[in-house]
């Protein structure tokens, strides 16, 4: 399947820079010349019904210390930056909330939201001391619309804790990485996309290991 040749709109930045970048079996890449997020054409994503029957499959349990260790990469650090009593939200809690248990358990109140398995608008209108995205980003179709919500859902002064896998093609080759693979994945994110959006938003950017990054709100409420 050839590489679609039309320069494409970044989801994330907006600039018309995006160009072709790889091509397998099923899928095109683009890379934006601008953030250098890498991504997956609209035409070639997968249906909203699709995504959810491959979230069906998960078998992930609150309970499972595997799971509960996995998710605790985004916890622990984010935890230390909270102050007693305060408040969450886990953006793309799954079909079985477990990281806004482990905040539940330390103490903190921590609400859910999920399109597909927790999708209450209620809890988009309040207003949070911390949020948190994890293996969820390389998911959205609008990578900007949704990050710009989740500076809107954050008080000032507060954190966004995210955790996807980074591209780091240093380390491995695109084209051998087995994240892309996934037909649910369709934004690939760098170290250097996130270094954007702390800079156009005015940010604190933190990267902690395991690909997990947490980007503290300014002070000064946005206008």
């Amino acid at each position: 399947m050839p590489i679609n040749p039309t320069v494409q709109f970044c989801p994330l930045c907006g600039s018309r820079s995006a160009e072709p970048f790889h091509r397998d079996r099923k899928r095109d890449y683009f890379r934006c010349l601008s953030c250098d997020l890498v991504f997956v054409p609209l035409e070639q994503q997968v249906s909203p019904e699709q995504e959810k029957a491959r979230y069906d499959l998960h078998r992930n349990t609150a309970f499972d210390p595997g799971y509960r260790a996995f998710l605790s990469r985004l916890f622990q650090p984010l935890e230390t930056k909270l102050l007693p009593g305060a408040r969450g939200l886990d953006f793309g809690c799954g079909p079985t909330p477990t990281l806004s248990l482990l905040f539940q358990e330390a103490g903190y109140r921590c609400d859910n939201y999920d399109l597909h398995y927790a999708n209450d608008p209620a809890v988009l209108e309040q207003k949070y001391d911390f949020l948190t995205c994890s293996e969820t980003l390389e998911h959205l179709v609008r990578p900007r619309e949704e990050f710009e919500r989740f500076l809107r859902l954050v008080k000032p002064g507060g954190w966004i804790g995210i955790m996807t896998q980074l591209r780091e093609p240093e380390f491995t080759p695109f084209g051998d990485w087995f994240y892309k693979d996934d037909a649910t994945h369709i934004g690939f994110f760098s170290r250097q996309v996130f270094q954007t959006l702390e800079k156009a938003y005015g940010l604190r950017l933190e990267f902690h290991p395991d690909s997990v990054m947490l980007f503290q709100t300014s002070e000064k409420p946005r206008s």
